[in-house]
């Protein structure tokens, strides 16, 4: 039994096994929560609707992201990471 929910190993997944890419998008999309938990709407609002702000009240940005990201609601584009440098 995990005591984190989602489980780590499932949202590892979702990352390919990358904890700093985890990371990274966790943490980006909990400052775009933050943002408009703040109404402050100008790159946030975009990715979220009035009313799904007004349902996560009381829970923490973290938690939402983590959440979002294990519902394949939220990733990251796998050319950009993976592509070689030119």
């Amino acid at each position: 039994m995990s005591l984190m929910q989602p489980p780590i190993d499932k949202l590892m997944d979702k990352a390919d096994n990358d904890k700093f890419l985890l990371c990274a998008i966790a943490s980006e999309r909990a400052r775009d929560i933050n943002d408009m938990m703040r109404g402050q709407r100008d790159r946030a609002i975009a990715l979220q609707s009035a009313t799904e702000i007004a349902k996560m009240s009381g829970r923490k940005a973290l938690s939402l992201a983590m959440e979002e990201i294990y519902r394949d609601e939220v990733g990251y584009d796998h050319r950009q990471i993976h592509s070689d440098p030119e």
